[in-house]
């Protein structure tokens, strides 16, 4: 299979103040706000190591993240940024099409596990094909990652169920959509739980030296850091 050509990465975030609600009842706003720039760095770190993409671009409006961006050498796409994860992520592609890029990769900006391994492995399975290549959550209900070639292929609809979504709409738009479970970049951590099974398996990773900080992980996880 050959390899993608010109493929933009595009994370998109929303204002750390605003982000991860659903961890509200568990965690205070300092927490999750912090758990959210650890988590975005940690995705950011991970990109800038992938062979085989062509940029990366931050959706966001939030200064804070267009800094991390930035000085990581991302670029931060600000049209339609505060419009809502889809209306900002299609402002992206209608922008990468516009200039003749080859296709868009979304991934999530709360997958803190994510590894170089993995997003090459999405890359090498999309190959060079039109078409759609998408990593569920690990629940198989959220889409944390997909490929599109070209890059406005159809209108990524993410949210609640979007992974049956993503795939009734790709089949469409006749794009044959294949579907790539990955281990890390199919934990997001949305939920309380979810934290949980991240900060079991400690890591190199902000996010897990973060939870350790705050007295969130406990037992064996914090007697050894990998």
């Amino acid at each position: 299979m050959s390899a993608p050509a010109d493929i933009w990465t595009v994370v998109p975030v929303k204002a750390f103040d605003l982000a991860k609600q659903r961890l509200a009842p568990a965690y205070p706003p300092d927490l999750r706000r912090d758990l959210a720039r650890a988590m975005l760095e940690d995705v950011l770190d991970t990109l800038t190591g992938v062979t085989g993409i062509a940029g990366i671009a931050v959706v966001t409006l939030d200064p804070e993240a267009g800094e991390l961006a930035r000085a990581c050498g991302a670029e931060v796409f600000e049209e339609e940024a505060g419009a809502g994860l889809n209306e900002a992520v299609r402002a992206a592609a209608r922008r990468l099409a516009r200039e003749g890029r080859g296709g868009m990769l979304v991934v999530a900006g709360d997958i803190p596990g994510i590894t170089v391994h993995e997003v090459e492995a999405l890359l090498a399975l999309h190959g060079g094909r039109r078409g759609l290549t998408l990593v569920p959550a690990h629940d198989r209900r959220g889409t944390n990652a997909l490929i599109m070639t070209p890059p406005d292929a159809m209108p990524p609809d993410f949210g609640e169920d979007s992974f049956v979504r993503h795939l009734r709409a790709g089949r469409v738009a006749g794009l044959e959509p294949v579907a790539l479970p990955l281990q890390h970049i199919g934990l997001d951590l949305d939920h309380p739980q979810d934290v949980a099974t991240f900060a079991r398996t400690p890591s190199h990773t902000r996010t897990w030296r973060y939870l350790l900080s705050q007295g969130l992980v406990t037992g064996c996880e914090s007697e050894s850091i990998i």
